[in-house]
């Protein structure tokens, strides 16, 4: 059975589901066996946008939900490339973005083409346009986006410095202004161990904001998740996160009054004076991250850059991919092995080593 978090993704589901065509709404529902709630939900963002780019370039008229299907039958390759270039020169969308959302529209398409069919047995649509399309190419090898990734994460005692920076010395940059002060004050342990969580087991974003009371298991210290795909998987995390998620659930009531019906791990202060308190969004806990970096001098460092700092030094001390594959919860290990490229330091002696060659006595170069 769907727990709070599944639900309110489905019912946001239905809620753009219900402004999409028939046959969007009937390829969804076929869909929800298959994907997770997340990836669906985006591909729904990703329909609204698509549609409303037809209407408003006059391919279809009338209101999204009765676009025909003979709508996408007549779209040409030209037609597709010219939405392609509305998302990148007007949406401001990169190529990661782009591929995505043709990615879903391929998958949509491919459905009316070659899965869904009429009472007479035919499919829905006869002619697709999306398989002539192709995606962006995105050439980069491992190691060009290791080292980009290299000055945007954490290295070495930095992990620990940071944690500390969150938990204590932040207040020293804000000591002179009350209304920042107070606001670290009642959130400290929170931000701590959200921070020490991450940096101490990889989880992303979406299974950190997900996470229940009952999620954690401080004993074997582990932690049930919700995967990409839909899958549970027990995480294990750091013996300091696990200190830091006891300090902080030790004054999780008092400093938040949670209900008891609210069992979210991670919760927000109340605002306002009727204010109740809620999950910690994903948004907050973006905003949150990036408060500490800016003001640690570290301002790339993000929600996934502390997820890449916990894998570059998981690697580092263990050397061992099928392991740190599983904790990340990559579906291809090709995904996990940028880490070696992040941490190879034998490389770069190798390297330095060769300058050795070229120098006499003294130090001295040769000529």
């Amino acid at each position: 059975m769907p727990d709070e978090r599944t639900r309110h993704i489905y019912e946001r589901i239905d809620e753009k589901t219900a402004q999409l065509p028939w046959f969007v709404r009937e390829y969804v529902d076929k869909k929800m066996r298959t994907m997770s709630p997340r990836s669906l939900l985006n591909y729904c963002h990703d329909y609204l946008i698509f549609f409303d780019w037809l209407i408003a370039e006059g391919f279809c008229q009338g209101p999204r939900t009765d676009i025909p299907l003979e709508c996408l039958e007549n779209l040409t390759p030209q037609s597709i490339e010219n939405f392609l270039s509305y998302l990148q020169f007007r949406l401001q969308n990169d190529k990661f973005t782009i591929n995505r959302k043709l990615s879903s529209l391929k998958s949509l398409f491919n459905y009316l083409q070659n899965v869904a069919e009429t009472s007479d047995l035919k499919p829905y649509l006869i002619r697709n346009v999306m398989a002539k399309i192709a995606f962006n190419k995105i050439k980069e090898d491992q190691e060009t986006v290791a080292q980009k990734m290299a000055g945007k994460i954490l290295w070495n005692d930095e992990y620990e410095s940071f944690r500390q920076f969150v938990a204590r010395d932040y207040r020293e940059i804000i000591k002179n202004n009350k209304k920042l002060l107070n606001f670290h004050t009642l959130n400290a342990e929170r931000d701590t161990a959200i921070v020490s969580l991450i940096l101490g087991s990889g989880l992303r974003l979406s299974e950190i904001v997900g996470l229940d009371l009952h999620d954690v298991d401080f004993q074997k210290r582990m932690v049930r998740v919700i995967r990409k795909g839909n899958k549970e998987q027990y995480v294990f995390f750091s013996e300091q996160a696990g200190l830091d998620l006891t300090d902080y659930l030790a004054v999780r009531q008092k400093k938040y009054n949670v209900a008891a019906s609210n069992q979210a791990l991670f919760v927000s202060a109340s605002m306002g004076p009727k204010g109740t308190t809620g999950r910690l969004s994903a948004r907050a806990i973006e905003n949150l991250v990036k408060k500490y970096a800016v003001a640690f001098g570290k301002p790339s460092l993000s929600v996934h850059k502390l997820r890449h700092s916990f894998a570059t030094r998981y690697q580092a001390e263990n050397n061992d991919i099928p392991k740190l594959r599983r904790q990340l919860g990559h579906s291809a290990i090709q995904t996990t092995m940028i880490y070696t490229h992040l941490s190879n330091d034998e490389l770069k002696r190798a390297v330095d080593h060769m300058d050795d060659h070229f120098k006499g006595p003294n130090n001295k170069e040769w000529d």
